[in-house]
């Protein structure tokens, strides 16, 4: 697993969906507060991407220290971002995909009301078993 890794979905109105420290580094509160700086920084160039690409992973578009992030947009224009150390982009992809899967369940359940925070514990342990899986 990578020693760090922050997941974060964005919901269409720039709000957090949902929130996870993956990885094996100690959890800090000030690194966590760094890692949501860094993600809500890269939000700016993800807009800017998206509109010039029609593909739903857009890899690496932001850089910070030895910090990587990784950016999936869904049809609906729900971005999935990744701050992570570098590694393989195809098990990041994979990642992406799979976790993408798990938000369309969430979706489709009546009583999830979209664009609202993801509270399910269930939902939190296959992001997490999926990130120990990939990274």
């Amino acid at each position: 697993m990578a020693n760090t890794a922050c997941f974060v979905i964005v919901g269409r109105n720039n709000s957090p969906i949902y929130e996870s420290e993956v990885g094996n580094a100690p959890k800090k509160d000030e690194a966590m507060h760094q890692h949501q700086f860094i993600l809500h920084a890269a939000l700016d160039i993800v807009e800017d991407l998206a509109w010039t690409t029609n593909t739903m992973y857009l890899k690496s578009v932001d850089r910070f220290n030895d910090l990587v992030v990784s950016v999936y947009i869904t049809a609906g224009r729900t971005r999935l971002m990744l701050l992570h150390d570098s590694r393989s982009d195809d098990g990041i992809k994979n990642f992406f995909q799979d976790v993408h899967e798990l938000y369309m369940k969430v979706l489709l359940n009546p009583l999830y009301v979209p664009g609202s925070r993801i509270t399910s514990p269930y939902f939190d342990t296959r992001v997490r078993a999926l990130a120990r899986k990939y990274f």
